[in-house]
């Protein structure tokens, strides 16, 4: 009787308390395929109109110093899913680095725990749409296998080169779209952004939603249709046209740089498309919007970084892990909750993104994963925001590379496949944001501190190891 009582009086007193709880907010997180941290004119970028993602950038949080998950599209997208690094996380390369070529490619696996499992566990509905690369047809890395209800677009990352293709999937079907790479009637950003559109209709009233919204926009091809092409035509500089007709994987495109400039035009348009959705729908207060970008600029298939500065004043582009490699957009919008016009230093990463969404719905994320929420920071409160100690990359292209960010300090390895014991590189990016001049041998105990975090950062997987055949070091001098 006594036990009846007291859970009668316990439930007296927090059900009023729960009942003024603010619901979790839905989420959307839009992601965009190779854009550089100078590509946006809010970031600096010169040539390319992007008035909508400017808005919501006016509207909202600018982070300057937000990382991604990697240096390339694969292990971007697993870091950014299961909130681990590359020296942690399932899958760390575009391929995997210990099996035969075109066997063994890393898949997330049963055991993995995603964003969308985790928010799943508070009710929502989850959604992705574009490319996803985290597992093919066939795996258990597929998008409904992993946590999300709803999936449509490209599984397999070479698919998504293409920008009209012969199929895409919904959920475990193929959707078939019938000679479309000869008659281009079906231009694959324009079918998810309507894909998004239609998600978003049918939960805004219902459960909270989570949207991965993960466009293919501007990774080549170099493709767009015309009418975002044309302001572009005789306004910028244009540059000789790229390949021949059906001489190469990426397509020939006679206009490249207004084709580039178009795409990410196009992909701000429908950014702001979905902004106003959420507007005319009454539930942007209730929804929080983050754009980013899976890595740096590339310079393939026509695509050119440096006239464009697609990189900013930082070194690299993708596939290194210098600033210009990993380091990209973050925009924060949510109106009434996050103040306008708002910008922070703040370091953080794609890894992040699982444990803020998880505080921000009311559940607990994983245990031991590398990340580490932001929800203090985008509920106004950046005082309580807790750090990192550091943040570390590794990859497995380029014979092998290795990066670590301890506050300004930043050291890089690169060749260390063929060179185990190849000393380090580091850079003070208070003084040095460009990493124009190494000073390993100035301060060499920070090397060796950098050196350390990067030994112990690393722990092996079945399709990546470094096996090193020498005791990597860092370079000799010294400290001034």
């Amino acid at each position: 009787m006594f036990r009846f009582f007291a859970l009668l009086l316990f439930s007296s007193l927090v059900i009023p308390h729960a009942s003024f709880a603010a619901p979790p907010p839905n989420i959307l997180y839009i992601l965009a395929d190779d854009l550089g941290y100078g590509d946006l004119a809010c970031y600096g970028g010169k040539v390319i109109h992007t008035p909508r993602i400017d808005q919501m950038r006016a509207e909202g949080l600018k982070l300057t110093q937000h990382y991604s998950g990697s240096c390339m599209c694969a292990p971007t997208r697993s870091s950014l899913l299961t909130g681990f690094h590359t020296g942690h996380g399932r899958i760390r390369n575009n391929g995997s680095h210990l099996s035969p070529p075109g066997k063994g490619q890393p898949t997330l696996l049963p055991e993995d725990v995603t964003i969308a499992e985790v928010l799943k566990q508070a009710g929502y509905i989850t959604g992705v749409i574009g490319k996803w690369g985290c597992g093919d047809e066939g795996s258990t890395g597929v998008p409904n296998d992993q946590g999300f209800d709803h999936w449509f677009g490209y599984l397999d990352q070479t698919d998504a080169h293409h920008y009209y293709p012969p199929f895409l999937s919904r959920n475990r079907e193929k959707v078939l779209y019938p000679d479309n790479p000869e008659k281009r009637t079906h231009y694959s950003h324009d079918i998810f952004t309507q894909e998004g559109v239609e998600f978003i209709k049918a939960h805004a009233k219902k459960k909270p939603f989570f949207l991965y919204m993960a466009y293919t926009i501007p990774h080549v091809d170099l493709d767009v249709p015309d009418d975002s092409k044309q302001p572009y035509i005789g306004k910028i500089e244009e540059t000789e046209p790229y390949g021949t007709p059906g001489g190469q994987h990426y397509r020939h495109e006679p206009r490249p740089h207004a084709t580039f400039a178009g795409m990410i035009s196009r992909l701000d348009r429908d950014v702001g498309r979905l902004l106003d959705l959420l507007n005319e729908l009454g539930i942007a207060k209730d929804t929080l919007v983050i754009f980013s970008s899976d890595n740096g600029p590339t310079s393939a298939g026509g695509a050119d970084p440096k006239f464009f500065d697609g990189n900013g004043p930082l070194r690299g582009i993708k596939f290194e892990l210098y600033e210009g490699g990993i380091r990209c957009p973050f925009i924060a919008w949510r109106p009434g909750t996050i103040a306008p016009g708002t910008e922070s230093a703040h370091i953080s990463a794609h890894w992040d993104m699982l444990p803020t969404f998880a505080e921000l719905a009311g559940v607990a994320a994983p245990a031991n994963i590398d990340g580490i929420s932001m929800s203090p920071l985008l509920n106004g409160k950046p005082d309580a925001q807790q750090q990192h100690e550091y943040f570390y990359w590794e990859a497995y292209n380029n014979n092998g590379q290795q990066a670590v960010r301890r506050g300004p300090w930043k050291a890089v390895r690169t060749g260390i496949l063929k060179n185990p014991a190849k000393p380090l590189e580091l850079y003070n990016l208070d003084t040095d944001l460009a990493e124009t001049t190494d000073v390993a041998t100035q301060h060499p105990d920070i090397a060796a501190e950098m050196l350390a975090l990067m030994q112990q950062s690393h722990t092996p997987n079945e399709h990546y190891d470094w096996k090193p055949a020498g005791k990597p070091k860092a370079k000799a001098g010294k400290k001034k």
